[in-house]
């Protein structure tokens, strides 16, 4: 293309004026020195040469410039940018765009665009050359799997990197933005290259008619012969209430199912029994049929992985009198198969402790305690011949930095108040009436009464329905004495409270959870429970004090070798999601490691490994060793722990749960796009109102022709002649003799 010459000055008023102050003194002082030698030619030509250097010189210091003006020696570019994530599998797009009922998904909707055919009126331009090419591009993420996120900043910023020929961006999405940096950036940048970014909505704007199976929260393992219990969570946007059938399959057979009603617009939960015959691995499926107002069957479904395996928890229970409720305690433990029971009594007429079967002669030492998983204390506390201040602190670490569990059983001798002011106070989920140590006794029969907390929890199911649960707790057998508790500690969980009692807090709680470190608590408020066996025998107290056992126990039980134990937090993570690591290492001698290396390596189902440095714990965490990492893969992980010092190797798998970035059935994200297009000053079309896009790229201005500056005042060839002019000047006055 033929280049446009053209120059350019940029002096500034002070230097105008000074220029021509220069100008004007050169030339005074010129005319009177040809004055002077009697107007001789040769002095007269000198001083036009003095004349003109001065001008040059003021000429330079106005920076003169010459522009050449070049058109763009490429054909402007529009590229058409289509989102690939899963979310475009919606099918809420009208295909006839005139209520005609057929819908197809979001990605089959785009499909027709992603053709140089679908963009008429671009082949050629005035002169017969062509307008604009057109370049296609999709995007995701850049995560492990890239269709579960949506990475607008990403895609958008890649648009940035193309040449000055670029004239505009099509972005066929649903803006359903999930990943990575705000997309207002990327735009910012292509707002000040002069790309506009032409947006069209791929989706309804109204919510799809769906019901979806929101959550399911299977446990990594169980034990054979003992019920499993699946909760799960139905959502519905669907404007009709509706009777679903919730089904659970075990490897493919159906195994159990449960019929919910959904409410219009709301949600229902529900769980689900199995009762696993055998040891092994084994999928979970949970799902329900399509309903003919559903319109994302996609999501009815889930599965998990679960191992069943056979159960030894050691469990410890110590006491000071053998009352009521330690006696039928004792026995369920000890006929339960799955739960190794040690007593400890501190009877206070007995001229020594233990003797019996299964009893201990003192408190075990540190190390010995280590092997129990779960510690059910009952009315004890710091004394003399109970409970030392070394017992105390041995149990807030069992607790804090090896997952075991602690049950506190308070008694009507009020030897626990003494723990208050002990290292296990921090445990207590309650915070104790300090005027009452003894508790509170009354005539009339006190009665549970379940929280909305303690209606959603596996410790208190002691029915399979919920509201069959309901009424067997309000049927219960009462009591006659509970534990004084004037609050629960911030961050406990209250499950059950006092019928009628209450404090200026509320009702007086008697079943609260408390996580403490990597392990648990349970504050039982009275010591009743055995009633509960009146009419209907071992069905319910044996069942609870059962479910206490395993759940306290449960993050223990997850991983453990001979010299390893592993375990990670949440169980059942989702991408994304940051997961705990924790892990205990014994050496030889079957003490716990407090320093050492402890290595952890994931590989990921697409084989992808990454390596975790767990880190010693501190303080209440001594003997711990915890790390963190962040899936974004969803699926079945290895996980392999292994320790330096005691070069043992543990290995176990950890599921991780689909990512829920990428939604069915989600509204077109239209406020996201219209930001993206208010920014780049482009605007946001329906799907259905592509062809008055086109009207609109027609209108869009050819880019800017390329401008090159030659520096004249910065360039040698220019200083070399005014140093030879300068030069010449020099000589001519020699030769006339003016010097």
């Amino acid at each position: 293309m033929e280049p446009l010459p053209g120059l350019s000055l940029q002096p500034s008023p002070l230097m105008v004026v000074i220029g021509a102050g220069f100008l004007l003194v050169t030339l005074v002082v010129g005319l009177k020195a040809w004055q002077r030698s009697a107007y001789r030619r040769a002095t007269g030509l000198l001083e036009l040469v003095r004349l003109l250097l001065m001008a040059l010189v003021v000429f330079t210091l106005w920076q003169p410039e010459r522009l050449q003006r070049q058109a763009p020696d490429e054909v402007p570019t529009l590229i058409i940018l289509a989102d690939e994530s899963a979310s475009m599998d919606t099918r809420d797009v009208d295909r006839l765009a005139e209520g005609g009922g057929l819908l197809v998904s979001r990605a089959e909707a785009i499909k027709p665009l992603m053709e140089e055919s679908a963009w008429p009126g671009n082949a050629t331009g005035r002169e017969g050359a062509a307008a604009w090419k057109i370049l296609f591009e999709r995007f995701s993420s850049r995560l492990d799997s890239p269709d579960q996120g949506t990475d607008l900043n990403e895609a958008l910023s890649q648009m940035v990197e193309h040449g000055r020929a670029l004239k505009g961006v099509v972005l066929l999405s649903d803006g359903d933005w999930n990943v990575g940096r705000s997309p207002i950036e990327a735009a910012t940048r292509l707002r000040l290259k002069g790309v506009p970014v032409f947006a069209v909505g791929v989706g309804s704007r109204v919510p799809l008619p769906d019901l979806e199976l929101a959550r399911m929260d299977a446990p990594t393992f169980g034990v054979v012969g003992k019920p499993l219990r699946i909760p799960f969570r139905v959502s519905s946007q669907v404007g009709q209430e509706r009777e679903l059938r919730v089904e659970l399959s075990v490897d493919g057979k159906m195994e159990a199912s449960q019929f919910v009603s959904v409410p219009a617009m709301g949600q229902a939960e529900g769980s689900l029994t199995w009762h696993p015959s055998e040891v092994g691995d084994f999928s979970l499926s949970l799902s329900f049929p399509s309903d003919e107002l559903d319109r994302v069957p996609e999501n009815n479904q889930m599965e998990a992985p679960i191992s069943i395996r056979q159960e030894q928890l050691k469990v410890l229970v110590v006491e000071s009198l053998p009352r009521w409720e330690y006696r039928y305690l004792r026995n369920a433990l000890e006929r339960d198969p799955g739960v190794d029971v040690t007593c400890l009594l501190f009877h206070p007429r007995l001229p020594k402790v233990g003797g019996g079967r299964r009893y201990v002669e003192s408190f075990p030492s540190a190390s010995a305690l280590n092997q129990y998983d779960v510690v059910f204390l009952g009315d004890v506390g710091l004394k003399p011949k109970q409970l030392s201040l070394e017992n105390a602190i041995d149990l807030r670490q069992l607790v804090s930095s090896q997952a075991a569990g602690l049950v506190l059983i308070p008694g009507r001798n009020g030897h626990q108040q003494s723990l208050i002011s002990s290292p296990l106070e921090d445990l207590f989920p309650v915070v104790m009436n300090a005027s009452q140590p003894r508790g509170v006794g009354s005539a009339d029969r006190g009665h549970f009464s379940l929280t909305e907390m303690g209606r959603r929890s596996l410790l208190t199911r002691l029915a399979d329905a919920d509201q069959a649960n309901a009424e067997v707790w309000r049927r219960l057998p009462g009591f006659h004495w509970y534990g004084a508790v004037d609050r629960a500690k911030v961050g406990s969980e209250v499950l059950v409270v006092h019928e009628q009692a209450t404090t200026s807090t509320g009702r007086i709680p008697l079943i609260v959870t408390k996580t403490f470190g990597a392990g648990k608590v349970l504050y039982m408020g009275t010591d009743s429970a055995w009633l509960w066996r009146e009419g209907v025998e071992d069905r319910y107290h044996y069942r609870f004090w059962g479910q206490v056992a395993r759940w306290m126990a449960y993050q223990r039980q997850k991983a453990q070798g001979k010299s390893i134990r592993l375990f990670c937090s949440p169980d059942r993570p989702r991408v994304g999601d940051q997961v705990s690591v924790n892990a205990n290492v014994l050496d030889p001698l079957g003490t716990f490691l407090e320093e050492g290396t402890v290595l952890v390596r994931v590989v990921t189902p697409g084989g992808v490994s990454e390596s975790i440095h767990l880190q010693p714990g501190q303080g209440d965490a001594r003997g711990l060793f915890a790390g963190t990492f962040f899936p974004q893969e969803p699926g079945p992980h290895r996980v392999i722990a292994s320790s330096v010092e005691t070069r043992a190797v543990l290995e176990t798998d950890l599921f991780v749960q689909g990512d829920h970035r990428e939604r069915l059935g989600g509204l077109v994200r239209f406020d996201v796009l219209e930001e993206i297009a208010s920014v780049t000053r482009g605007k946001v079309f329906g799907v259905g109102e592509v062809r008055n896009l086109f009207d609109h790229l027609e209108a869009l201005p050819d880019p800017e022709s390329v401008v090159h500056r030659t520096r004249i005042w910065a360039h040698p060839l220019w200083c070399g002649f005014l140093v030879i002019l300068m030069g010449g000047f020099w000589i001519g006055r020699k030769v006339a003799g003016t010097i």
